[in-house]
C-alpha cells in the first residue's frame, strides 16, 4: 500500500511539473497580459467566423459564394504582407496593433448593424470581409513579430507560440459551440456584436504592456528593395525556404476544409448550425492537444521531424473525414484533423522564429502569414469551385492525399535541412 501511495505521489508530482513546463511563458508579465487579452477576443473572433459562414450560406446556398467570401477576406494578406513586413520592421508594433484592433471593432459593429436591421446583403459581406482582410495584412505579421518581445527568456519562445496556438484552439472549441446555439436562438447579428466588444480585451492588454523599441536595431530599406531583401533572405536558406513552401501547400489544399464545413454540416451530414459548431469544436479539441504537445517541448531542435509527421497525419485524417457520412463518426474525426493541423503549423512557426535573424523578423513573419493565410483565399476559391463540380467530400479527400505527398517529400529532405539548421540553432543558444 505504501509503495502504491509513493507511486501516486510521484505521478502527481511529474504531472505538476509537466503542467508548469507547458505554461512557463506565462511567467513573463507582458506575455501574460497579451495572453489574457487574446483569451477574450479570440472567442469573439470564432463566434463571428461561424456566424458569417452560416449567414453567407443561408443567403446564397452556394459553395462558390462561400469560398469567394473567404477569398476576398484573405487575398489582401497575399498581396500586401510582403510590403507590410518591411513597414513592421520599422514601426512601433504595440501602437500598430492597437490601431488594427480598433479597426476590427469597427468592422464587427458595421456587420452587426446591417444584420440586426435586416438590410445585410451578400455584397455588404464581401466589402466588409475585404476591409478586415486589409486590417489583417498589418495585424497578423505584426502580432507574430511582437511575441518574441513579450517573453523574458528566448528559450520560452517556442512555449509562447504553442500557448498562442492552444489559446486560439481553445477559443475555436468554445466559440463555435456558443455560435451554434446563438445563431439558432438570436441570429447572426448578435454574434457579430459580441465579437466587436470582445476586441476591447486585447486593446486593454496592449495598453498595459510595457515594451521599449530597440533603437540600435537596423532599419530595413524601404519599398521594393526591402521586400526583395526579405525574399532573398528566405530563399537563400533552404530550411526556411522548405518550411515556407510546405506551409503554402498546406494552405492551398488542406486548410480550405474549414470553408467546406458548412457544406458538410448541412448537405453531407444533414444537420444545422449546431452540427457545424460541433465539428469546429471537435477540431478545436484536437488542436488544443497538438498545441499542448508542442508546449511541453523545451527546444525547437528536432521539430523538423514533428513537422513532417504532423503534416502526414493531418492529410490522412482529412481524407478519412471526407469519406464519413455520419455525424457520430465525423465529429470525433475532426479532432484528429485539428491535432495534425495545429501541430504542423505551430512547429513550422516555432522553427521559423528560432532560425530568423532579428532584423529580418518582420519580413519573415510576413512571408509566414502570406504562405499560411494569404494563399488560403486561392485555396478556398479552388475548393469552392471544386466542390461545385465534384462535391465537397472528393475535394477534401484529394487535398488530404496531396498533404501526405508533401509530408513525404519534406521528410526525404530532412537530413540535409537539419545539417544546415542545427548550427544556426546552436549559435542562437538552442540545444
Amino acid at each position: 500500500m505504501s509503495y502504491l501511495k509513493t507511486r501516486l505521489v510521484e505521478a502527481g508530482s511529474n504531472t505538476g511539473r509537466s503542467f508548469r513546463q507547458a505554461l512557463r511563458a506565462l511567467v513573463s508579465r507582458n506575455y501574460r497580459l497579451f495572453f489574457m487579452g487574446q483569451s477574450i477576443s479570440l472567442i469573439g473572433l470564432w463566434i463571428q467566423r461561424v456566424a458569417l459562414s452560416w449567414l453567407v450560406y443561408r443567403i446564397t446556398l452556394s459553395p462558390l459564394s462561400l469560398g469567394f467570401v473567404d477569398f476576398i477576406g484573405q487575398i489582401p494578406v497575399f498581396f500586401l504582407t510582403l510590403f507590410t513586413g518591411v513597414w513592421i520592421d520599422r514601426w512601433d508594433l504595440k501602437n500598430l496593433l492597437i490601431v488594427t484592433q480598433w479597426l476590427a471593432v469597427l468592422q464587427a459593429f458595421l456587420l452587426a448593424g446591417l444584420t440586426l436591421t435586416g438590410t445585410v446583403t451578400y455584397w455588404h459581406i464581401v466589402v466588409l470581409s475585404a476591409f478586415l482582410g486589409l486590417v489583417n495584412a498589418f495585424d497578423m505579421p505584426a502580432r507574430q513579430a511582437f511575441v518574441i518581445r513579450l517573453v523574458d527568456r528566448k528559450e520560452d519562445l517556442g512555449n509562447a507560440i504553442a500557448l498562442n496556438s492552444s489559446l486560439f484552439n481553445t477559443a475555436r472549441m468554445i466559440g463555435p459551440s456558443i455560435a451554434g446555439i446563438a445563431i439558432a436562438a438570436v441570429g447572426e447579428g448578435i454574434c457579430f456584436l459580441v465579437n466587436g466588444f470582445s476586441f476591447l480585451g486585447t486593446i486593454a492588454a496592449l495598453k498595459a504592456i510595457r515594451v521599449t523599441d530597440s533603437e540600435s536595431r537596423a532599419k530595413p530599406r524601404g519599398g521594393i528593395s526591402g521586400v526583395l531583401d526579405g525574399l532573398e533572405y528566405a530563399y537563400n536558406f533552404p530550411p526556411i525556404r522548405a518550411l515556407i513552401l510546405l506551409l503554402s501547400l498546406l494552405s492551398l489544399v488542406g486548410l480550405p476544409y474549414l470553408v467546406m464545413l458548412p457544406i458538410f454540416a448541412r448537405e453531407v451530414l444533414g444537420g444545422g448550425p449546431q452540427t457545424l459548431g460541433c465539428l469546429l469544436a471537435s477540431s478545436g479539441v484536437g488542436a488544443l492537444g497538438g498545441a499542448f504537445f508542442l508546449a511541453l517541448r523545451k527546444s525547437p531542435v528536432g521539430l523538423g521531424r514533428v513537422v513532417a509527421m504532423a503534416t502526414g497525419f493531418f492529410g490522412a485524417s482529412l481524407s478519412v473525414f471526407s469519406m464519413s457520412r455520419f455525424a457520430a463518426l465525423s465529429i470525433p474525426l475532426m479532432s484528429f484533423v485539428g491535432f495534425g493541423m495545429v501541430l504542423a503549423i505551430s512547429s513550422c512557426n516555432t522553427l521559423l522564429q528560432a532560425l530568423v535573424d532579428d532584423h529580418m523578423r518582420g519580413r519573415l513573419m510576413s512571408l509566414y502569414v502570406m504562405s499560411l493565410i494569404g494563399i488560403g483565399p486561392i485555396g478556398s476559391l479552388m475548393a469552392g469551385a471544386s466542390a461545385k463540380y465534384i462535391g465537397a467530400p472528393w475535394t477534401l479527400f484529394i487535398g488530404g492525399i496531396l498533404c501526405i505527398t508533401a509530408a513525404y517529400f519534406f521528410y526525404r529532405r530532412l537530413p540535409a535541412l537539419k545539417a544546415l539548421a542545427l548550427p544556426v540553432l546552436k549559435e542562437k543558444g538552442y540545444r
